[in-house]
């Protein structure tokens, strides 16, 4: 989305995910005594993270980004890196590199359909996943500030003249894109249990991934993009003699392959 919007790969973004997983673990450290550990906790954590997060990322828009707009695109590359090294080296001083448990006390029960076992919190993730999913699609698709960003994405001058705020809506672009990392980044720490300092940089290639094998720009794209690479790396992973520490390499094999074949995506 960001990349439609203002042509920038945002290199941050992983590291944004990582924040909104700590940031999703602090809050529920608050509210565990007063609403509990478990799925209303984690929601409430949820949705606040998303909201800090939200803002961080137009801070970070406004100092790191708006002023290199009009600079050459490495050099708004490099500062999107410089980024993602503040934030990642920031959380790596203040926990000292350790993982960090998150504390959700979410249960163990789901359904049983023969050989395959789907836990409820599987499925209450999954939900939430395309819940926002949808959101977001429908939030670009049929709302001012959706078709302004789609505008802004053919021309921004033009949007200018029309009398779009462009300087609004590309903030709003990044509050939308950094709050559903943070709200990522808060379900994986519920679901896996920990957090990390380094847990978003390989989540953040594989989202260019992603973004790559549906088409960089396009939101429906990147969803089918995610469930692509997760499908192919869940079957690659099964094939006789290749284990679980083979799903990378399978994963930017795949991407190679993309960009050789059919570099516009699916």
């Amino acid at each position: 989305m960001i990349f439609g919007v203002v042509k920038l790969l945002n290199f941050a973004h992983g590291d944004i995910y990582m924040v909104g997983g700590f940031l999703g673990f602090l809050i529920l450290s608050v509210l565990a005594p007063y609403v509990g550990p478990g799925w209303t906790g984690v929601a409430i954590s949820m949705v606040v993270a998303m909201i800090a997060v939200g803002f961080l990322g137009v801070f970070i828009q406004r100092i790191a980004y708006q002023p290199m707009l009009n600079a050459p695109r490495l050099s708004i590359l490099i500062t999107a890196l410089a980024v993602s090294l503040v934030l990642q080296n920031g959380v790596l001083t203040l926990t000292n590199g350790q993982y960090q448990p998150f504390g959700a006390d979410l249960g163990f029960g789901g359904i049983n359909l023969g050989l395959l076992f789907i836990s409820y919190n599987q499925m209450i993730l999954v939900g939430t996943a395309a819940a926002l999913m949808i959101g977001l699609e429908l939030f670009v698709s049929r709302t001012q500030y959706g078709r302004a960003m789609r505008a802004i994405s053919i021309d921004k001058d033009m949007c200018r003249l029309m009398g779009i705020n462009v300087t609004a809506v590309i903030a709003v672009t990044f509050f939308i894109g950094s709050a559903l990392a943070a709200a990522a980044g808060t379900m994986a720490g519920a679901y896996y249990g920990s957090i990390w300092y380094f847990m978003g940089f390989l989540i953040g290639i594989k989202a260019f991934t992603a973004a790559v094998i549906g088409g960089i720009g396009s939101i429906p794209g990147a969803m089918l993009g995610g469930l692509i690479l997760g499908l192919l790396e869940a079957f690659g992973t099964q094939i006789p003699g290749i284990g679980s520490e083979w799903k990378d390499v399978f994963s930017f094999s795949v991407l190679i392959l993309v960009l050789v074949l059919k570099p516009t995506g699916l």
